[in-house]
């Protein structure tokens, strides 16, 4: 499955000011990966986020969050997000936020 479209353009545009930013599909999607890292993108109707391993436990209990599930693998760290949890921009925007906080802690590439 394709990522959404309109979702992918949306985030692009969050992410449109930065120069290390480069998009690979991948996970039956769109992944933005910033700085070498894997960050957020579109899988199917939904929002691919990185939270982080330390984050993750809690965030999977927050509204319209799930796991990201890989052919029945589940990486800790990376979450899904239903379309309610990001229908505004300032929501959209919290979210991939929230995801280039967890890469910016990471290690360069």
């Amino acid at each position: 499955m394709v990522g959404d479209q309109s979702i992918t353009a949306r985030v692009r545009a969050i992410l449109s000011d930065r120069a290390d930013v480069a998009e690979r599909r991948m996970m039956g999607g769109m992944c933005f990966m910033v700085a070498g890292h894997m960050c957020c993108g579109a899988s199917g109707d939904r929002l691919m986020v990185r939270v982080g391993r330390e984050a993750y436990p809690s965030v999977l209990r927050e509204p319209h969050v799930r796991p990201l599930d890989l052919g029945g693998r589940r990486p800790a760290g990376y979450v899904l997000v239903e379309r309610e949890g990001f229908g505004s921009e300032a929501l959209l925007r919290w979210w991939v936020d929230r995801a280039l906080a967890v890469v910016a802690a990471l290690p360069s590439r």
